[in-house]
């Protein structure tokens, strides 16, 4: 064999080489990114149902809604119309949708997402399917990190939307953003623990029918490790010592009837069995409950940016001005189609981050959701905003749900981590990865 031939086989040899671990390369990538974008049956049958539960029982009754929630005295009250369609919709099987194995019809993330978005569409709808805040969290820790004792005595009746919950994690004084900077203290005393703190925006915690609040404090904190200062206890709320100061107010709106109150814990005694998981076991706790939570809310905003589109494109085709229809006019035009654009956007990244939860866990996933979070309820508000500014004065009265969207929008890009926190540890992941996530 002369020497161009030995050249010629040895570069054919290579070039086989290369197509060989090219496709190998190829097939290992399409087979940790690819994404089946067909919903599964079981998910497009519930959204069926749901959506037309919502448009038969729920639309219907918005603004009823609001109205039996005025008068002062029964503010914190759940509305009776309210109670009438979580009895109709658990009789119908639309019921802790969220949840998997034992406790829920064991939907995947990626199959509730759309079902949430759904729901999303009206702000307090998902709590007609026992789907609201904060009660799936609290149930979701109870199902994961509960004694059989905890679940019989609190999960029980939460799934059975017999019972409210609370979260008290958030504190005024410091950067409640970084969990290790909490001070709120449970110290153990024999076969007591003894809780005092003041939180703020502890979720649900204002209604009627919340009897049962999962506050989060330091029971070790010189322990070295940070991360291992804190714990998680379940404290009935009629507990002696735990006082509600006032509800926080949220661009002038109080969320009644669920409500964000400041509570002080003075001398709040608790039994030991009241304890998750075990001390130090805190911020576990939390990272295994917030990174649902998150994607929770941004299923939810994105229902509410897609009917905040749909209400732009009513009011395009709908109201005069300077002589012809919004809808001739460039800009407005110009908004629906970004609203559209960025609407569809979020909705494929929250499917990617469901999508990543189930097939590899929560924690494996957090990367996409903190993008979620960063990306979301940003796109929300813009898209609200935009509606509302077609809507003129209408778009910040009482007449239209913008202005409510707006307010929960804008909020969550506070709440479960505000913006810039996600933004780094987004950041210090992809260079860590060297740019790449998915």
């Amino acid at each position: 064999m002369n020497e161009p031939e030995l050249q010629i086989m040895l570069i054919a040899r290579d070039v086989n080489v290369a197509i060989a671990t090219f496709s190998h390369n190829k097939g290992r990538r399409e087979k940790e990114t690819t994404m089946d974008f067909q919903h599964s049956a079981r998910s497009l049958e519930l959204q069926a149902r749901v959506r037309q539960f919502m448009q038969a029982h729920v639309e219907p009754v918005e603004e009823l809604y609001y109205e039996q929630v005025k008068p002062e005295a029964s503010r914190y009250k759940t509305p009776q119309i309210l109670q009438d369609l979580k009895r109709r919709a658990r009789e119908q099987g639309l019921w802790n949708l969220f949840l998997s194995g034992e406790h829920g019809p064991g939907l995947t993330n990626l199959e509730y997402a759309p079902v949430k978005e759904i729901m999303g569409r009206i702000l307090w709808a998902p709590e007609v399917f026992n789907c609201s805040a904060p009660d799936v969290g609290n149930m979701e820790v109870l199902a994961n990190y509960g004694t059989k004792a905890q679940q019989e005595r609190w999960l029980k009746p939460l799934l059975e939307g017999r019972i409210r919950s609370g979260f008290s994690m958030t504190e005024p004084q410091v950067a409640s953003s970084d969990a290790t900077n909490i001070q709120c203290e449970i110290r153990r005393d024999g076969d007591d623990y003894v809780i005092n703190g003041r939180k703020w925006f502890t979720s649900g915690a204002m209604n009627e029918d919340c009897e049962i609040l999962i506050v989060m404090g330091k029971t070790a904190p010189d322990h070295p490790d940070r991360h291992r200062q804190q714990s998680m206890i379940l404290v009935p709320k009629n507990t002696r010592g735990v006082r509600i100061v006032r509800d926080m107010l949220t661009y002038g709106y109080d969320d009644a009837p669920v409500g964000h109150p400041e509570i002080v814990y003075d001398n709040v005694r608790v039994p030991a069995e009241n304890i998750l998981l075990g001390e130090g076991r805190g911020f576990e706790i939390a990272q295994g409950r917030l990174g649902p939570g998150r994607i929770h809310h941004c299923m939810r905003l994105i229902g509410c940016a897609q009917r905040a589109l749909e209400l732009m494109c009513q009011r395009a085709v709908s109201r005069v001005a300077f002589g012809k229809p919004l809808a001739e006019q460039g800009s407005v035009r110009e908004d629906i189609a970004h609203s559209f654009c960025e609407i569809a956007q979020a909705r494929l990244l929250t499917l990617q981050a469901a999508d990543k939860m189930d097939r590899e866990g929560n924690k494996a996933a957090r990367d996409l959701i903190a993008a979620a979070k960063i990306v979301v309820p940003s796109m929300a508000a813009r898209v609200i905003d935009r509606a509302i500014q077609i809507h003129g004065a209408a778009g910040v009265s009482q007449d239209t749900f913008l202005a409510r969207a707006y307010v929960y929008a804008r909020f969550i890009r506070i709440g479960d981590g505000p913006d810039q926190v996600h933004l780094a540890a987004v950041g210090k992941e992809l260079i860590r990865r060297g740019g790449v996530m998915g």
